[in-house]
């Protein structure tokens, strides 16, 4: 998709070159026209534009339940909540971080994905049903090493379907639902695990100021630099993304 979208970039540039240089060149005109279909390709045509846009409108849906995002946003997240620095990152880049930690995780299985089917497929060597039954092997085995063996028993029982006998056998609409699950559990974990140092910070700072007798001092207000040096003294975000990096392994 990317090697498509710069060469669409390319050739638009060398097109508004070529009119800048040669005023005399026609410049195309588009239009979109609503009329009765002749032949059955036209309708199929049709179709796979419908169903494209869908695939479009829900793929950040499918970017945040079928990869490692959801476990990276949300302890990113816990993390600053953590530290109480209000909107310090902001969350555009604790998301841009999130989506890049995401596609650093990926990145094997979507490159199995473009081997298996993606350049398969654009090569007209398999269909494209057969494409995504290649292409989904790879997300389901990623899927499974993250998922709970209880959370996928429950969908399996709430989806009234057979007990599969091996973990190919589990219905992919099964999977999904029990995948984002655990990674919200994981998440939450490991939150929770952050919080601890800090909330130690926290306590102590307010019995100092309370012996003091300095009642009337917030005592965030003292702990947030504490809790800022020990965090930098720490390399805390290397820390953080070493964990969740590993945590995928």
């Amino acid at each position: 998709m990317m090697r498509m979208l710069v060469l669409f970039l390319l050739v638009s540039a060398v097109a508004f070159s070529a009119v800048a240089q040669d005023k005399s060149l026609p410049i195309p005109k588009l239009s979109v026209e609503v009329g009765k279909a002749t032949k059955p390709e036209d309708v199929s045509i049709t179709l796979q534009i419908l169903f494209l846009m869908t695939i479009l409108s829900l793929a950040p849906a499918i970017l945040i339940l079928t990869t490692a995002f959801t476990r990276i946003v949300v302890v990113l997240h816990f993390l600053r909540q953590a530290m109480g620095t209000q909107q310090i990152p902001p969350s555009q880049v604790l998301i841009g971080l999130a989506l890049f930690l995401t596609f650093f995780v990926m990145a094997p299985t979507w490159t199995r994905v473009n081997d298996e089917a993606l350049q398969p497929y654009l090569a007209k060597k398999v269909s494209l049903q057969e494409a995504f039954d290649k292409g989904v092997v790879p997300m389901r085995e990623f899927m499974m090493r993250q998922t709970r063996e209880e959370d996928l028993a429950l969908f399996v029982k709430l989806a009234n379907a057979e007990k599969p006998q091996s973990r190919n056998d589990v219905p992919i609409h099964a999977l999904i639902p029990a995948y984002a699950l655990s990674e919200l559990r994981i998440g939450f974990q490991i939150g929770f695990m952050l919080f601890i140092p800090f909330l130690v910070i926290d306590m102590v700072i307010s019995s100092i100021l309370l012996s003091m007798g300095m009642m009337m001092l917030p005592p965030v207000l003292i702990s947030l630099p504490f809790k800022i040096l020990l965090f930098i003294l720490v390399d805390g975000w290397h820390l953080v993304v070493r964990s969740l990096l590993e945590s995928f392994h």
